[in-house]
Formats: C-alpha cells, sequence, structure tokens
C-alpha cells in the first residue's frame, strides 16, 4: 500500500477504532431530493444520531455549478437545457460545472473526518484511490493526471469528484461513468478542463458493467482506506430524518 495511504494511527493519522459505516443504495433520485438528504444526515452526524454513512445512487439528467463554477463552461443556454430535459442547479460543492446522468453511479459520503484524519487533501486522494483500484478491478487502466483533478483513463476522465466539508463532516462525493451518454457532456467543459475528453466505463470495455458489483468493490477499497466496518442497509432503506439546520463554518474543494 502506498505511503499516503499507510499513515501512523493517532496525531493526524487514521485511528485505531473501526468505525460502522451503514451503505444504502437509493436507486434514481433527483439531485435536490438527494441534496436535502445529505444535508439532513450532516446535522445527524455532527449530532452522533447516526453513524457514517455512504449513499449510492442515481440522477435523471442534471448540470450542477459548483462554488467556483464560471459562466462560460457552460455551453447551452439555460433555456435550451431546459428543453432537453437537463435541469440546472447552483451547489455548494467546491469546483465547476459537471453532469450527473443515468448511466453513472453517485456516491455521497457522510463521514465525520474529525474521527478518521482532518485532512482535506488526504480524503480527497482517498477518493481518487478507491475509484482508481475499483476501475483497474475491471480493466481500466485508470491513474491520476499530475495537476488534473479527478480518475482518468486513457487521458480521458472517467470520474469526478467534488465535497464540501462543515465542521468537519463530509457531503458530497463522487460521480463514475459506468455507461453514461457521453453525449451529455457537449454542454459544458467538464470540470472546467477545456482539453479533457470524458470516457466511462462501457466505452473502454465495449459492454455493460454489473452496477452492483462495481458498488461493491468501492465500498470493499473505501472500507480498507478509511479504516471503516461496513454495514449495509436495506435497498432503499432510508430512516426519518430531521430537517437539515444551518450551519457554519464550512470548506469547500473539488478535485
Amino acid at each position: 500500500m502506498s505511503a499516503l495511504w499507510n499513515q501512523p494511527r493517532g496525531n493526524g493519522g487514521l485511528l485505531s477504532v473501526r468505525r460502522t459505516c451503514v451503505v444504502r443504495s437509493l436507486g434514481v433520485v433527483s439531485y435536490r431530493d438527494a441534496w436535502d438528504l445529505q444535508r439532513q444526515l450532516v446535522e445527524q452526524r455532527k449530532a452522533r444520531v447516526i453513524e457514517d454513512t455512504v449513499l449510492y445512487l442515481e440522477h435523471p439528467p442534471v448540470i450542477t455549478l459548483g462554488r467556483n463554477a464560471r459562466p462560460e463552461h457552460l455551453l447551452t443556454p439555460p433555456d435550451t437545457l431546459r428543453d432537453l430535459g437537463i435541469e440546472l442547479i447552483e451547489t455548494n460543492r467546491g469546483g465547476d460545472v459537471t453532469f450527473h446522468g443515468p448511466g453513472q453511479l453517485v456516491g455521497y459520503l457522510i463521514l465525520d473526518l474529525g474521527l478518521i484524519r482532518r485532512d482535506v487533501v488526504w480524503y480527497v486522494r482517498t477518493l481518487e484511490e478507491a475509484l482508481i483500484r475499483t476501475a483497474r478491478e475491471f480493466g481500466l487502466p485508470a491513474e491520476r493526471r499530475h495537476g488534473l483533478p479527478g480518475v482518468w483513463v486513457n487521458q480521458a476522465k472517467v470520474a469526478a469528484i467534488g465535497v464540501h466539508l462543515s465542521r468537519w463532516v463530509t457531503s458530497h462525493g463522487f460521480a463514475l461513468n459506468l455507461e453514461t451518454d457521453l453525449r451529455f457532456f457537449r454542454h459544458i467543459v467538464p470540470c472546467g478542463i477545456a482539453d479533457a475528453p470524458v470516457t466511462s466505463f462501457r466505452e473502454w470495455l465495449g459492454r455493460t458493467v454489473d452496477r452492483r458489483a462495481v458498488e461493491r468493490s468501492l465500498t470493499r477499497h473505501l472500507a480498507e482506506l478509511l479504516d471503516l466496518a461496513i454495514n449495509h442497509a436495506e435497498s432503499g432503506s432510508q430512516e426519518s430524518e430531521p430537517r437539515a439546520l444551518a450551519s457554519g463554518h464550512d470548506l469547500a474543494l473539488t478535485q
């Protein structure tokens, strides 16, 4: 294992006590509903009402604008997007503009980094590493590109990462292109990187992959890298959540 993830425990490293993380597969959820759920779960996690949580889901077509989004990176007018059935939403995650839609595996992580490691860059790199290891298991030569964010295959981006932190509790996460219709990305400059193409598992492999198998692989790698004991909730199950409260001291980062 790379030294980046083989850190001494305590004093900034991983804690020695493994925490339980609940994993939920929610199916297709609108972006606004998923964002509302995340905000509720973040407040619950801050209050230690719930355990660390990972949500796997898929969105209907939506373009989201992160905190650092530049207007010129949206290539299609909002009215045209609406006519095409693509929602446009400004969000609080870090980063620029990205697309979510059918055929993507989206992962949102509600984790208390105060109990793991208070290091945002390390956290983002850890998400990248989990995605890289998963992609390689399915035959994609995934890697990082120096100076460029995300996960790449043969100079094309296969996964985007954008996170938000509030009092060291994370939200948002990653979007992994499994069999996404890549034509949707023509409407944006993905993540603000003009000369970088986008790819998917299907485009690279020439076949469909088992979505649940990808989820299982990602879960295994996240558990190992973040030192979590995984508890799988019933598919689609959601406990009653209180309304999210306004909070300050927020930090956002995208990779």
